[in-house]
């Protein structure tokens, strides 16, 4: 049963969303939408749990993974319109423990857009508990980079977020859990928690995972085809094939199983490239204030100058870690150019959207030129050709009515 309101005009996004629910192939979900600073979408349906047992309510929080690195994004583009933090200066002015071992001339804006060739430990990931910020940082911080920084993009999915809040707590002093909710989540009053307090346990949908053993990677057979047969494109696949970084980025602890997200110790600890925990509306809302603006109620989170300069492209790719896939990246946020996982649009309509997808199938962007804030949020991860299929299907009824009207 499908709960929430929908504007009329949207009834497509609705009877996608509702079919993504009834057909069973998402097993809970929430979708919020706000256009020009007004919520025109806000659903939820299914369940919150594999027995199917406890309704997914507008409340529910589930972790979007590195849909949490939009929300990094965003910290980081406060301070750096606050004039705390250059982008162009080096890490180590800010962190000088990490100016070594090849990484002295890392730029804070490579760290943000994945050109820092850290995106694995080298040494596996650490065997402690995740609460342990030090231990993480302290790893990184004096590991060698995986080639030379600032020459090329390979995606951090986990090391962003110890490398990106470490530099955020060099500068400001709190790390990026209470930046977030004291800065902006708070005053603005956004539903969504970067390291979660138990309180907020009860409402919290167990992630439905796959696990590692049962996903295959894309196209292995072409490691075999001879490069002279290939376009560009398949050429880069077959580089980042080979390369094995896919799997150094994506690294799996011993003894840890997919359903290790659900823990209590991954949902309490701060990892802000992977395991943030909101509401669909809490990532409408904070998208929707960033594309209207970037304030509400007398609360600025920062200029639109700033925000500007944050989602223009800063690299390219190709993405050695994701397969050479064309994805940009700005100041932290994943842009839509490129690559569908923001959603499913027509390149012709020159967009701006920007935010981030996360490897649970959420998705969060905004887009300042049709004034959208768009938070979907979901319990079932599915393979990786389906892995947003439902969230592209919404993007696509959605935009379809917004450049008609």
């Amino acid at each position: 049963m499908i709960k929430g309101y929908c504007d009329t005009k949207f009834q497509k996004v609705y009877d996608a969303f509702s079919d993504a629910i009834e057909s069973g192939f998402e097993t809970g979900a929430a979708l919020a939408i706000e256009h020009k600073g007004k919520m025109i979408i806000n659903l939820w349906g299914g369940y919150q749990d594999a027995k199917k047992t406890k309704a997914w309510e507008e409340d529910t929080l589930v972790n979007v993974f590195s849909v949490t690195k939009g929300v990094t994004a965003t910290c980081i583009s406060r301070l750096i319109d606050q004039g705390k933090l250059d982008p162009n200066k080096r890490v180590g002015h800010y962190w000088p423990e990490y100016s070594c071992n090849g990484k002295e001339d890392t730029k804070v804006s490579d760290l943000l857009c994945h050109r820092a060739a850290m995106f694995g430990f080298k040494g596996g990931i650490p065997q402690g508990s995740f609460q342990d910020w030090d231990q993480f940082v302290e790893q990184l911080q004096s590991q060698t980079p995986y080639s030379k920084p600032g020459i090329s993009q390979g995606y951090h999915a986990l090391t962003f977020g110890w490398l990106v809040g470490e530099l955020i707590r060099r500068v400001d002093g709190r790390s990026v859990g209470q930046y977030f909710r004291e800065e902006i989540a708070a005053p603005l009053k956004i539903d969504f928690h970067i390291g979660l307090a138990e309180e907020n346990f009860s409402r919290c949908a167990e992630m439905l995972m796959i696990e590692r053993d049962n996903i295959k990677l894309p196209g292995e057979f072409i490691k075999y085809v001879p490069n002279f047969f290939l376009p560009e494109k398949l050429k880069n696949f077959k580089t980042a094939l080979l390369s094995g970084d896919f799997l150094e980025a994506f690294q799996e602890r011993e003894g840890d199983n997919a359903n290790y997200v659900n823990s209590l110790d991954w949902r309490i600890a701060e990892i802000p490239s992977a395991n943030g925990h909101g509401t669909a509306k809490s990532l409408a809302r904070l998208y929707g204030i960033l594309s209207n603006g970037c304030a509400r109620e007398g609360v600025s989170i920062m200029s639109e100058d700033t925000l500007q300069h944050a989602i223009t492209p800063h690299s390219n790719g190709p993405d050695s870690v994701l397969f050479g896939a064309p994805i940009k990246f700005g100041l932290g946020y994943e842009l839509a150019q490129g690559i569908a996982t923001l959603g499913n649009i027509s390149p012709t309509l020159n967009n701006k959207m920007f935010g981030h997808a996360g490897v649970g199938g959420a998705v969060a962007f905004g887009d300042p030129e049709k004034g959208l804030g768009y938070g979907f949020i979901c319990n079932q991860q599915h393979i990786p050709r389906e892995l947003y299929r439902t969230s592209n299907q919404l993007t696509k009824e959605l935009y379809s009515v917004i450049v008609n009207a």
